[in-house]
């Protein structure tokens, strides 16, 4: 993935490890965890605390940790102020990721709706790796979709990290308990 040359970032501590936002004149374009798979080498990027789109992010991010965001409401509704950059990923990656935005807090998903959902019934393996590249975790809930049996699958933050961000969101999945590493 390409980022814009004047990308900033800054750190925040969530219940679940260090996350790294990123955001660009264009939008807010990142949020990993620390050691998330696929995530770029922000080293270069300007650290910037005051950013107001960081810092809008790190707000709703907050509210999220606290469980202060609406039963039933969608990254849609809660993000409609925060402007996201996805340029960075192909136009396929983009559709899956702006699928993922309309599952509602404490619902969930499976990758063939998903892939349905946006027309390529088809292409449930290439949703899958669409999501794994998600560039902005939680934000975007790529955890709120499951396997076809409502059983947990990968995450590219950890598995335990997904598991705990659906028992926050108070979701039934199926699983035995996975401990964080």
């Amino acid at each position: 993935m390409q980022y814009h040359p004047e990308t900033c970032r800054k750190t925040l501590q969530s219940p679940w490890g260090l996350l790294t936002l990123a955001a660009n004149p264009n939008g807010l374009c990142g949020v990993w965890f620390e050691n998330q798979k696929h995530c770029p080498d922000t080293q270069s990027w300007k650290v910037n605390k005051h950013d107001p789109l960081l810092l809008q992010a790190e707000q709703i991010l907050e509210q999220y940790f606290q469980h202060n965001w609406p039963s039933g409401s969608s990254a849609h509704m809660v993000l409609k102020k925060l402007p996201l950059d996805l340029s960075g990923g192909t136009v396929f990656q983009q559709a899956v990721w702006q699928a993922l935005l309309s599952i509602p807090m404490g619902q969930t998903c499976s990758y063939g709706e998903l892939a349905a959902a946006i027309g390529r019934p088809h292409a449930v393996r290439a949703v899958g790796t669409a999501i794994g590249r998600n560039p902005i975790s939680i934000l975007i809930p790529c955890h709120r979709v499951l396997g076809a049996l409502g059983q947990l699958t990968g995450y590219a933050g950890g598995v335990w990290r997904k598991q705990a961000l659906l028992k926050l969101e108070n979701v039934h999945f199926l699983t035995e308990e996975i401990q964080r590493p």
